[in-house]
This record gives C-alpha cells, structure tokens and sequence, in this order.
C-alpha cells in the first residue's frame, strides 16, 4: 500500500453518506424513490462531468473500457434504484444495521474477484469493526422496529449492499487505468439514462404524481446535498482510495457511517448518543485502523 492522506478518502465518503438515510427518507414525501435517483444522479454527473473536462480535456477511451464503465454503471444503477426503495420501505434501525453488512461483502468480493489476500489482521479489525458499529446503531434505535419493515425492503437493501460491493471491486481496475475521477464521472454518466427510462414506469405504476410546488427550498437543499457532496464528491473519495487502496481497506471506512450518522443526530438534532455509541464507537475507529495499516499488499 501506499502512504499517503488520499488514501483516507473513502473515509470524507463514509462522513458525507452519514446523514444520506435521513434527508433521502425525508425527501421521498416531496418525491418519489426512482424520481429522487434520477434527480441525484444527473446532478451528480453533470458537476462530475464538469471537472474531468477541466483536468482530463484530451481523454478518449477504447471500446473495452466503455464496456468496462457500463458494467460498472449496471452495478451503481442496481444499487441506487434498491438502496432507495429500501429505503422508502425499511425503518431507519433496519437500514442502518444492513448497511453495515455492505464491508463483508466488498471483502469476499475483493477475495474471489480481484485476488486480494485476508490475513488474520485484517480479518479482525472488520470483525471488531462491524461489532463496534453495531453496537451503535443498536443503541440508536428501538430493537422493536426491527422487522416492521416490508420485507421487500429489506431484500432490496441487502442487493444494495452487495451490488455497491460489485460496483467497488469491479471499478477497481478502471480506477488504477485511468483514474477515480473518469471512473466515477463516466460511470455516473452512464447510469443518468438509465434511470431516465424507470422514472415513468415509476410514475406509471405506483399513480406518484410531482410539480413543480414539491421542489421547496428545503428540497432542493436536500437535492443538492444528495447529488453534490453525497453523489460527486462522496462517489469521487470512495474510488479514490482505490487509486492506493485495495478493495477490501477500502470497505472497512464504510463502517464509519453509522456512527457518523449517530454524531450528527446527536450534533443536530439533540438524540441522546449513551455509552454504547462510545464504546461502538471506539470499536469501530480501532477496526478501521487495523485494518487501514494492514500492509498485506506491500511488495506486491
């Protein structure tokens, strides 16, 4: 591995989707699921689109690595649409316990995709990773919510998981050809028609109606959140710590955002945080740290 702060980007990505459970559950009274992804991601392409013409102006890219970034955008798209039906179908608990299983599932992605080792250190810090941020959410939120949620939803949360795991092992190569910024940017590009077509069907067949009335101040402050800094930056940290990073270090940040979404609660709204926050808390900042200082790819 190399040493270096940018290494630590996917952990900027894990702080700004703290809070994206929250204000996307909230938007979806203005707006519907599939209508509220589309909305992120064009925003989210079009400020990433910006940038790489500004440091990558010249670029062209063979028809293989098309190929490769629409693979990549399958993956995100899958994600997407689930991540926010889930959403809209799960409680806060449900959702927060089973983001948690999205690092597992990067690790065994990273291990049968990409070849990537597990040794016993770093086996352990996830383990004391996703112990410490369960033990968060688990203070968080009321054990009897569990299970109220559709079961569908809980489904398709799960398929988020593993299809954001898909979308970070398979990216990888891209990333390391190129860079994070054209990786992120083409494969953000590539999914805005692809949600361009569900957003009718969505209309269609659940009788959700939008006008313009639904676009409020607060709403288009939570649409900026969500297409600027929880899509184009968040998306562009996470594939940055690729450049350095291998899939599974990588993986290990997102146990962060629980707990990050606990502080803010607690910064914002006034939620009682309690010993288990700490003591998840703690447990989770020392996975992360073992795990980020494995050096298991060094010589490689």
């Amino acid at each position: 591995m190399r040493r270096t702060p940018w290494a630590f980007a996917p952990l900027v990505a894990a702080v700004l989707w703290g809070g994206l459970y929250v204000v996307s559950k909230w938007t979806f009274a203005a707006i519907p699921p599939i209508t509220l992804a589309f909305i992120r991601v064009s925003l989210g392409a079009a400020t990433l689109l910006v940038v790489v013409r500004r440091y990558y102006p010249d670029r062209s890219f063979s028809r293989r690595d098309w190929y490769g970034f629409g693979v990549i955008a399958i993956w995100l798209a899958v994600s997407l649409a689930t991540q926010f039906l889930g959403t809209d179908l799960t409680t806060a608990g449900e959702g927060s316990l089973i983001t948690v299983t999205t690092p597992v599932f990067t690790v065994l992605m990273g291990v049968l995709v990409l070849g990537e080792s597990v040794t016993f250190r770093r086996a352990a810090g996830v383990l004391a990773a996703l112990v410490g941020t369960a033990v968060v959410v688990a203070g968080r939120h009321d054990p009897s919510t569990l299970g109220a949620g559709a079961g569908v939803g809980i489904a398709m949360l799960v398929l988020a998981s593993v299809t954001w795991a898909g979308y970070t092992v398979w990216g990888a190569p891209l990333i390391r050809r190129y860079s994070a910024l054209e990786t992120a940017t083409y494969s953000t590009a590539l999914v805005v028609p692809l949600f361009a077509l569900a957003v009718p069907l969505e209309l269609h067949f659940t009788d959700a109606s939008i006008g313009l009335d639904a676009f409020t101040l607060p709403v288009l402050a939570a649409i900026v959140y969500l297409g600027v800094a929880g899509t184009a930056v968040a998306w562009y940290c996470w594939y940055k710590g690729l450049e350095y990073l291998d899939a599974g270090t990588v993986a290990v940040f997102l146990f962060a955002q629980p707990v990050v979404g606990a502080a803010l609660g607690a910064a914002f709204l006034g939620e009682p945080l309690g010993t288990g926050f700490l003591l998840g808390g703690a447990m989770m900042a020392a996975g992360i740290y073992v795990v980020s200082t494995d050096r298991v790819d060094e010589g490689a």
